[in-house]
């Protein structure tokens, strides 16, 4: 793989305007699929020109689906004392459960800003009947601004990072686990070359119409055989941001005697890179490793990226070198008594998170010198 360690300066790809229109121009987050768009937009009390406005993404919800923050206990609770849950409104990346910015704007975020936020976003509950504000996977400096205000509960979670320490190719990286890992994964990814498979990264304009097809296939036939039901994301979404966006998107393809067998979206910054989608046209050992883990360490590797946000959930990243990171959610609940137990609810659980936390942290696959 070539480096490329002159990057450009590029925004956290999920907040751009071109990412947030393609979910709703495709029909993917829209009314229709329980994702009813009412952005905010918060004029800067500086500069009077439109462009300067900030934007925060709000969605009022039927449901909470494609969140990957749960509160379906929550709403059986509400359901069974008489009481609706839904509507409710989120602040969130649909279906994208990456840590980023919540609020775009041409300057930094301020307290100030953030109050005037939570008091228009309680307006708006107030109009519409919702029942709560749920603010996901904020960044760290934007988290700590709004968790400063009282009306909002804080949340933990976790997921498993993967950070690059300089690493100047993938041999320096598993040159820091301890032997029997190392060894793991050189055996994992042998395994791909004794299938006569080979794994090419695309980037952008790189990527053909035909591995475009090949991935939605893919991506569609991966819910179908995971959950039952197609995914999310409309094929006319993906053609959009192949469109519209493509210095921010690269593609892992597995290749088995010249045909495409298998591929692995992802996005990047000039920090994160962040897997999202994957498939496979059958089942190949180590195949999903290789695609969804490794070949996206290298690509991070090649470009000097910091970080390696796989996705949400998955224990056996762990072993394979993948962090376990604190991720948060703030939350406002209009009722007071149920606002009382869902606070109770949350010290308890962080004090699990914390626990879990530091059992992951254990099993990490790094030499302990």
């Amino acid at each position: 793989m070539k480096s490329d360690r002159q990057n450009p300066a590029l925004d956290y790809p999920f907040l751009r305007r071109e990412f947030l229109q393609a979910l709703e121009e495709s029909h993917s987050a829209c009314d229709a699929s329980g994702w009813n768009p009412i952005h905010l937009q918060l004029q800067s009390a500086t500069n009077s020109d439109c462009s300067s406005s900030a934007f925060m993404p709000l969605y009022l919800k039927d449901h909470s689906m494609g969140e990957y923050v749960f509160d379906w206990a929550w709403a059986n609770a509400y359901h069974e004392h008489g009481l609706d849950y839904y509507p409710k409104l989120v602040t969130s990346i649909p279906f994208t459960p990456s840590v980023g910015p919540r609020v775009r704007g041409e300057q930094p975020l301020t307290s100030e800003e953030c109050v005037t936020y939570i008091d228009e976003v309680i307006n708006i509950a107030g109009e519409t009947g919702a029942s709560s504000w749920h603010l996901l996977f904020p960044e760290p400096q934007q988290l700590a601004l709004f968790s400063a205000d009282q009306r909002l509960l804080q949340r933990s979670g976790v997921q498993y990072h993967w950070r690059n320490r300089d690493y100047q190719s993938f041999d320096d990286f598993t040159a820091t686990m301890a032997s029997r890992k190392r060894k793991m994964v050189r055996r994992e990814r042998a395994a791909i070359h004794k299938q006569g498979i080979r794994v090419s990264v695309e980037v952008g304009s790189d990527i053909s119409p035909v591995i475009w097809q090949l991935f939605y296939q893919l991506y569609e036939r991966t819910y179908i055989k995971r959950n039952g039901t197609r995914g999310y994301l409309t094929e006319a979404f993906f053609r959009q941001i192949a469109d519209s966006m493509p210095e921010q998107i690269a593609m892992a393809v597995a290749w088995l005697d010249d045909q495409p067998v298998a591929c692995a979206l992802y996005f990047f910054d000039d920090k994160t890179l962040y897997g999202r989608y994957w498939g496979s046209v059958d089942e190949f050992p180590y195949l999903h490793f290789e695609l969804c883990y490794y070949s996206g360490i290298e690509f991070a590797i090649s470009r000097g990226l910091k970080r390696y946000d796989a996705g949400a959930q998955g224990e056996h990243k762990i072993v394979r070198g993948f962090e376990p990171v604190e991720t948060h959610s703030l939350h406002w609940i209009a009722h007071p008594q149920f606002r009382n137990a869902i606070g109770n609810f949350l010290t308890r659980e962080r004090q699990a998170i914390a626990i879990h936390r530091q059992q992951a942290a254990e099993m990490l696959p790094y030499r302990r010198d």
